[in-house]
């Protein structure tokens, strides 16, 4: 992980709107994230047990710091009912300077 990026952007998939939406509100709640979109619809292809897999998901774009990143990991992993779920970090390199102080005051 880019350590130089104060802010980044978490994406997880779930398998359904419930699990997504208690993900989201969680994260939000304890300030682990200042924002969470969900995207519904996402079609993944993807090779699990030596066979080509199909799934509809939800795309999770959370925004948060890199301070918080090891709970999130932590609280994304203690919820999501996947053996392994899709947990990947992109560091933020620019933004809006308001938008980025926004996520500051809104995660701890």
């Amino acid at each position: 992980m880019n350590k130089d990026a104060k802010h980044i952007l978490v994406l997880t998939t779930c398998p359904g709107s419930i699990t997504a939406k208690q993900i989201a509100q969680d994260l939000v709640a304890n300030n682990l994230a200042a924002c969470v979109n969900i995207f519904p619809g996402v079609q993944s292809y993807f090779r699990w047990g030596n066979k080509v897999d199909f799934a509809e998901e939800y795309l999770l774009l959370i925004k948060t710091t890199h301070a918080c990143y090891p709970d999130v990991e932590q609280k994304i992993a203690s919820l999501h009912p996947y053996e392994l779920p899709e947990i990947i970090v992109v560091p933020i390199i620019a933004g809006l300077e308001g938008y980025l102080h926004w996520i500051d005051q809104n995660t701890k």
